[in-house]
């Protein structure tokens, strides 16, 4: 059996692109040190290159670089550097020189079946609790997307193709938005649940649901189902306490009955005396972010560019992103429009760089641009990072600009977009689909352009 000084595992909320770009970042810094190497990934497909219990146990140390639930319980008793998945595409070098170096903590897990990585490590208590959120949406944004576009799909037969007493009606494009309208309408029941798995494990994912459940029919958004995950998990981790000095012959009794009878039972309770104030606040953030639409788009499209663009697929980007898939299940198809163009336009900025600017670029700069054109165009923004990274402080401030010029012409437009994702391949579904290409390419153009000056200034002064 092969041996490896350094294990590594990489998760990210949507699993499509940081989570490899961390992987591979880590093997590259590796393979230059002459250090052996495996790194798991936490993928949208589900986890590969999982590691072994024997290859923990022999390895030196362990990077987790993930910004969701990968089963860290599995590295008790060895030496842990856990940090965002971001670091891990950008500091790969520099963790794994600090893996050599023998820093880190040592993992001490628990030996319960309920586990908080919360508990006694204050230092890190914020990415904490974005690495439970975020579990929670990576898990709820396959049933998004596939039930919004699902849902575009049947507009294509009309916008009330799916009512029986309107002349456009069509019995296959009903029976789309219907079961599209059921994967939308697990999307809170499905945040709450993996939050609370994030936190508590197994016995917390039904707690969660139940939660999501009371909090999808009190119309408390997904703001109940985050509230709801995190009590949820909580309880359990609360009632693993209280039982803690219970014989260990009734821990199956515990996993079984109790957690689930008590935890269900508190959840609904507590979910039931906070639905009627939850919806009310969630109702009031919704109007406020979609009366921005026709009062002030020019704001709107500014905020939600440069959000989209800060981190491109970090937290403030999904902020945005769980926002618009939020008020798409509302009906709301306009701002996830400026979100869609702010995430796309990124990635399409390199490629205009590199195209016009091709001398202050490498081969491989200019490779990785040209493929962002596809990147982009497929909605997935973070191909657009490495570029970033060359000059933070002047090319994420460049990007933000031209997400902004994108999103801005997208709500002056009116463009309306039915689908949380699939960039270009949804234009079919998306209305004055032309105008929304319009409106990204001149946001890709000015952010594209300050891309290569910012880049030739910078070789020439080198």
């Amino acid at each position: 059996m092969a041996t490896y000084k350094i294990l590594a595992a990489t998760g990210c909320p949507t699993g499509i692109a940081h989570t490899y770009m961390a992987a591979e970042a880590l093997e590259q810094a590796a393979k230059t040190k002459g250090i052996t190497i495996k790194v798991e990934t936490h993928g949208q497909i589900g986890i590969e290159n999982e590691l072994t219990n024997e290859e923990i146990q022999a390895a030196d140390a362990i990077i987790i670089a993930a910004d969701k639930d990968v089963q860290s319980e599995r590295f008790a008793g060895k030496r842990v550097i856990e940090v965002p998945v971001s670091k891990g595409i950008k500091d790969a070098e520099q963790l794994i020189d600090d893996a050599l170096q023998g820093r880190g903590r040592i993992f001490k897990g628990n030996s319960e079946e309920v586990a908080s990585s919360d508990q006694k490590d204050p230092t890190n208590i914020g990415h904490k609790i974005y690495k439970h959120l975020m579990n929670g949406v990576s898990h709820m944004l396959p049933f998004v997307v596939g039930g919004g576009v699902l849902i575009a799909v049947s507009f294509l037969w009309g916008i009330y193709s799916a009512d029986p007493n309107n002349a456009q009606y069509n019995e296959f494009a009903a029976m789309l938005k219907t079961i599209g309208g059921t994967s939308m309408g697990l999307m809170v029941p499905v945040l709450s649940a993996y939050i609370a798995e994030s936190i508590s494990k197994r016995p917390g994912l039904i707690v969660g649901f139940v939660g999501g459940m009371i909090a999808l029919t009190g119309e408390t958004g997904f703001l109940g189902g985050i509230v709801s995950g995190f009590i949820a998990g909580y309880i359990i981790i609360i009632l693993s306490k209280l039982f803690k000095k219970l014989p260990k012959s009734l821990d199956g009794l515990k996993v079984i009955f109790l957690y689930p009878v008590i935890g269900v039972f508190l959840i609904g309770i507590i979910m039931t005396f906070l639905s009627s104030p939850m919806a009310g606040i969630n109702k009031a953030m919704m109007d406020f972010l979609a009366g921005f639409e026709n009062s002030n788009p020019l704001i709107l499209g500014i905020i939600v560019g440069s959000m989209s663009a800060f981190d491109m697929g970090g937290p403030v980007n999904k902020a945005a992103y769980v926002t618009g898939t939020a008020l798409l299940a509302q009906g709301n198809t306009t701002f996830m429009a400026g979100v869609s163009a702010a995430c796309i336009a990124p990635p399409l900025m390199t490629t205009i760089a590199v195209l016009f600017f091709k001398d202050a670029y490498t081969k491989e700069d200019r490779n990785a641009g040209f493929v962002n054109l596809i990147l982009g165009s497929t909605h997935i923004t973070e191909g657009a990072i490495p570029f970033a990274a060359m000059n933070p402080l002047k090319n994420i401030p460049a990007m933000m600009l031209g997400s902004s010029v994108a999103a801005v012409l997208t709500y002056l437009f009116k463009v309306q977009v039915p689908a949380p994702h699939g960039g270009f391949l949804v234009l079919p579904v998306v209305t004055h689909g032309l105008l929304w290409i319009l409106a990204i390419l001149a946001g890709a153009m000015v952010g594209g352009l300050l891309l290569g000056f910012i880049q030739m200034r910078s070789k020439k002064t080198k």
